[in-house]
């Protein structure tokens, strides 16, 4: 049993619901990524996120966009990611999801990337542009390592796509609550309670609720809903607002544990 199930289970137990905290790897330099993880993991963050930034967005508001840009002109590369994730591992065991667009995968090597990305402790991979009609041989390779592909649900999918997620996603389920780019909102949109309950009685794993979880009320919402909250753009603009080191980590501190205390 990986590091994800083994935290979903661990959650069910003490019925608690799950939090997952995204930032960009590299912003704004790979330094701050390890402090960040830690004070992120301090605050209470069940599993982390980590974004692999990519000079052409895919479904990132402007806040991620930005991110991506600062963490690319810092030199961030997905090898250097890997390194990082192999360097947190020797402090902490939180559950790591490496979340990609497929181009730099393809560019390292897709069984490469698995493998690296295994010895280095990643847990588990979301490749929203890798959608699983085309993703078979890269869905048998993970699964050889018992690395986690996760995949999405949204909004529009169907009832058969929900089905067919619901038994290929390993570890958790990303729901994306909207359809539309990631970002800082003030509620949930329209239509999710209907939906999680559809996909709950789909499949057995857990499901998580990304895109616009922004504070600590439409947090503890969306998670009466699901399995949990994934929190992103929230977090990311307040690193992207902070210029100095301490203010910055204070501040991400107070937000993730606002977002978890709401949670319990």
């Amino acid at each position: 049993m990986g590091r994800i199930t083994e935290t979903f289970e661990r959650l069910k137990q003490d019925n608690r619901k799950a939090l997952a905290a995204f930032i960009t790897a590299g912003d704004p330099d790979l330094g701050t990524t390890q402090d960040l993880v830690a004070a992120i993991e301090e605050s209470g963050a069940d599993l982390l996120e980590l974004g692999v930034p990519f000079s052409d967005p895919l479904a990132d508001g402007p806040v991620i966009q930005a991110s991506a840009q600062r963490a690319l002109k810092s030199g961030t590369t997905l090898k250097k990611i890997i390194a990082v994730v192999r360097e947190i591992r020797q402090k902490s065991q939180i559950p790591i999801i490496l979340m990609t667009s497929y181009n730099p995968v393809w560019v390292h090597g897709p069984e490469k990337f698995i493998e690296d990305a295994r010895d280095a402790g990643v847990d588990g991979v979301i490749i929203p542009d890798l959608p699983p009609e085309e993703a078979e041989e890269f869905e048998t390779q993970s699964a050889a390592k018992e690395l986690d592909l996760i995949y999405l649900l949204a909004p529009t999918s169907t009832p058969q796509r929900v089905e067919w997620i619901g038994g290929k996603s390993r570890g958790f389920i990303y729901y994306v609550s909207l359809t539309g780019t990631t970002g800082v909102r003030e509620g949930l949109a329209a239509g999710v309670a209907e939906k999680m309950q559809e996909i709950k009685k789909a499949t057995p794993l857990p499901v998580l609720i990304g895109f616009g979880i922004s504070n600590a009320e439409n947090a503890r919402e969306a998670a009466g809903l699901g399995d949990g909250v994934i929190v992103g753009s929230a977090i990311v603009r307040l690193i992207g607002e902070s210029t100095d080191p301490a203010e910055r980590l204070q501040k991400v501190r107070e937000l993730v544990g606002q977002i978890r205390q709401a949670l319990n």
